[in-house]
């Protein structure tokens, strides 16, 4: 038996865990040949066709989450075509939800897989060519013979930590600028918009687990770890385990989610302990509104969140990024801007706003009538209206995203934009209604011609920042010889020239 899997990634730097996580489990069975295909999204088609039709596989596996989905159809409908007797197999995030439209609207995947694999998928290979008893294989979703829609549920790993690291599987990409590492499986959060929302129960590896496999990732010379726990901090002793372990590797930059709600005091100390640079934070807030809080059914206060973002936006030994999440259902454009306003007064390392998407298999999804929210049924399923925020300022925010990454989350000119819009509550208004009147929100920039950009935005509208904006575009390495530069050249001289004659004068 030849399995091929299509390893279809958004970019280079990311791989997925799916393919080394299923081979880890079965790796020993020589009965199975396996292979992989792997690209990027933004390849040619005919060329990972072609490299795929060479191993004429029996079956043909890949995972298909949100920015792969378009694509891989392309790729795996040509396959079929070409190979019509080979079994296609499909997981992954896309296929949380309802999938019988799914399988009628392309009737040349075989069969889709909901849920965890690890334990689910090697049963379905004892018995993937014998269709009449895919019934026994939990999460497997399919049409039968009669072209009945059966639908097995959701598969489950009942024994996460007896399972084999993905680390061990020879597919396993040690090539990455980071590697994941998954130190819990499941969510103790409800969120409405959230694929893990419902995965309960919560199922969590050993500190001596982990500590084992951190010292593999180690040896390999990796030195950025994503750990993939969407419940760090819930339960406060575990974590400080978590990050006593961390200690144990000051090399290796550990990038993980943390929610800002549920710091302890004990935690909190522990945070300002640790040394410079070991720790990167993803704080989830989404939004900061209660009324939008709840309708989302995010656990944990307000009020506790903020002083936890506040707490960890001023460590000054680790950097803390925060999110909101624009079409939420309650949240209006307005408070958008005025929590932008209030990230930046806490130093946020990074102010990161996305646009909403209804992802296959969530509650919001499947209330989104209800809530009013109209959708794309396209991937990546991206909200465009609700009752609270119109198609047109959807844009607005999605062009107020491009601001902030272009400016406020580039370390060359976050300093200066976050001051320019403390001092300034219509600032982010007017400085992203001056990129659209220049027809830049949407054009790709470079750092200097960010750079430019402000410096020609406080000339014109608030001088008193120019000084500012020239010292900023010296210290980001600009070159000397354009208007910020000389701007600052020419103070310099000035303030020389007057230095000089007040000592003659003396």
């Amino acid at each position: 038996m030849k399995i091929l899997w299509i390893d279809l990634n958004s970019s280079y730097a990311h791989s997925s865990l799916a393919l080394p996580a299923l081979h880890a489990q079965i790796a020993d069975d020589t009965s199975i040949e396996w292979a992989s295909v792997s690209a990027t999204i933004n390849e040619n088609i005919g060329t990972i066709v072609e490299e795929a039709y060479r191993h004429k596989p029996d079956i043909l596996a890949a995972t298909a989450w949100l920015f792969n989905h378009e694509q891989l159809l392309h790729i795996t409908s040509r396959l079929k075509a070409l190979l019509p007797e080979t079994c296609l197999i499909l997981g992954g995030p896309e296929f949380l939800g309802d999938n019988e439209f799914f399988l009628r609207k392309n009737p040349f995947v075989n069969c889709v897989f909901r849920g965890e694999g690890e334990e689910a998928f090697p049963r379905w290979l004892s018995c993937w060519n014998h269709p009449e008893q895919w019934n026994t294989i939990s999460g497997l979703c399919f049409l039968d013979s009669d072209a009945q829609y059966r639908d097995n549920g959701i598969a489950r790993v009942l024994n996460f930590s007896g399972l084999i690291p993905p680390e061990k599987s020879r597919f396993f990409n040690w090539s990455k600028p980071f590697v994941q590492l998954e130190t819990t499986r499941g969510c103790f959060n409800t969120c409405a918009f959230c694929v893990s929302g419902g995965e309960k129960p919560i199922r969590t590896l050993s500190i001596d687990s982990i500590r084992r496999r951190l010292q593999i990732i180690h040896e390999h010379g990796i030195k950025n770890v994503r750990v993939l726990d969407r419940t760090f901090n819930y339960n406060a002793r575990r974590a400080k385990e978590l990050l006593q372990l961390f200690l144990e590797f000051p090399d290796i930059r550990f990038h993980l989610e943390i929610h800002p709600a549920l710091l302890s005091e004990e935690l909190k100390e522990e945070l300002r302990r640790l040394p410079q640079g070991l720790l990167h934070l993803e704080a989830g807030i989404q939004s900061l509104r209660e009324p939008v809080l709840k309708q989302s059914r995010r656990m944990g206060k307000l009020s506790d969140a903020l002083a936890g973002l506040e707490f960890l936006c001023s460590l000054p030994n680790m950097e803390t990024h925060a999110d909101l999440i624009a079409g939420l259902p309650l949240y209006h454009l307005n408070e958008i801007f005025e929590d932008v306003y209030t990230l930046a007064g806490y130093n946020a390392g990074e102010i990161q706003l996305e646009s909403l998407k209804l992802l296959p298999g969530t509650e919001m999804r499947r209330q989104a009538e209800t809530l009013g929210i109209h959708y794309s049924p396209f991937p990546p399923y991206e909200v465009l209206e609700t009752n609270e925020i119109s198609v047109g300022e959807l844009q607005t925010a999605r062009q107020l995203s491009r601001l902030l990454d272009g400016f406020y989350n580039t370390p060359a000119w976050q300093a200066l934009t976050r001051e320019l819009i403390l001092n300034d509550k219509t600032f982010l208004h007017k400085f992203l209604e001056y990129l659209i009147r220049i027809n830049l929100i949407d054009q790709p920039m470079s750092l200097e011609k960010r750079g430019l950009i402000l410096y020609e935005y406080c000339k014109q509208n608030c001088p008193e920042y120019q000084t500012q904006a020239s010292i900023a575009w010296i210290e980001a390495g600009m070159s000397l010889k354009k208007s910020p530069g000389r701007k600052s050249q020419n103070q310099t001289s000035d303030t020389t020239g007057k230095v000089g004659s007040h000592i003659r004068a003396l």
